[in-house]
């Protein structure tokens, strides 16, 4: 249910990480080649293909999140390879893709679905200063900058140095026929330091994926009907 249609000209990893794959590609490659087998073939493919990633500093896997590590920094450090907890959610939505994307592209309206958000202030050069309330009464703060905008496609971002959180991730918009769109969210963090459990429990609550989920469901009533529903005055879970 998903697509790439990104260029490989452009460079989203760092150079250490392309000096990385090329030369395991080439030690991989010449493995593969010296066993003279078909699990040597396809050892000697996979080689191939990290020898590329390096020489052309593309990754497919980055491009499709809205992922950019060609420089360094906390956020892409801190994230790198298989470090930091991903959640992934999609929802339907009765509306054309390029007046969600025109929505959620106005920062400061993500606030009206996402009831953990204060506020979210569009700082320019596209910076933004986010205030969030967690789940213990606690007000964290960030800035982040988005990474990659494709008008009415997907829009990808990350945090900057020094947030409470680092993630990163995107928001992609994909007609799906007769006026609906598909809206995936993709969403990549690392909790704190020193924070255990659930990752980011303290901010989203004990299932991060499962808040996600509810705020594209408020999203979908937000853009279909004009107002979200309110659970005020019913029974709620989680920590107080």
């Amino acid at each position: 249910m998903r697509e790439s249609s990104f260029s490989t000209s452009i460079a989203n990893i760092s150079d250490a990480e392309r000096l990385a794959s090329a030369l395991g590609g080439a030690l991989l490659a010449a493995f593969g080649i010296s066993k003279r087998s078909k699990s040597g073939a396809v050892l000697a493919a996979a080689g191939g293909a990290l020898i590329v990633r390096g020489a052309t500093g593309f990754c497919p896997g980055y491009a499709a999140v809205g992922v950019d590590r060609s420089s360094s920094d906390d956020t892409k450090v801190a994230l790198a390879g298989s470090r930091g907890t991903r959640v992934e959610v999609a929802v339907t939505i009765m509306k054309p893709h390029d007046e969600l994307y025109r929505f959620w592209r106005q920062l400061e309206n993500l606030p009206r679905f996402m009831p953990h958000l204060e506020s979210v202030t569009d700082l320019g050069n596209n910076r933004s200063h986010w205030s969030a309330r967690s789940i213990r009464g606690r007000t964290v703060e960030w800035d982040a900058e988005i990474i990659n905008d494709e008008v009415n496609e997907l829009i990808g971002w990350r945090t900057l140095d020094g947030a409470d959180v680092v993630s990163a991730g995107s928001v992609r918009f994909k007609p799906a026929g007769d006026g609906e769109t598909q809206v995936f969210v993709h969403l990549q963090y690392e909790p704190p330091a020193g924070k255990t459990g659930a990752a980011i429990a303290w901010l989203f609550g004990d299932s991060p994926s499962q808040s996600i989920r509810d705020d594209l469901r408020r999203f979908k009533a937000l853009m279909e009907s004009g107002e979200v529903p309110t659970t005020k005055g019913q029974p709620r879970g989680g920590a107080a």
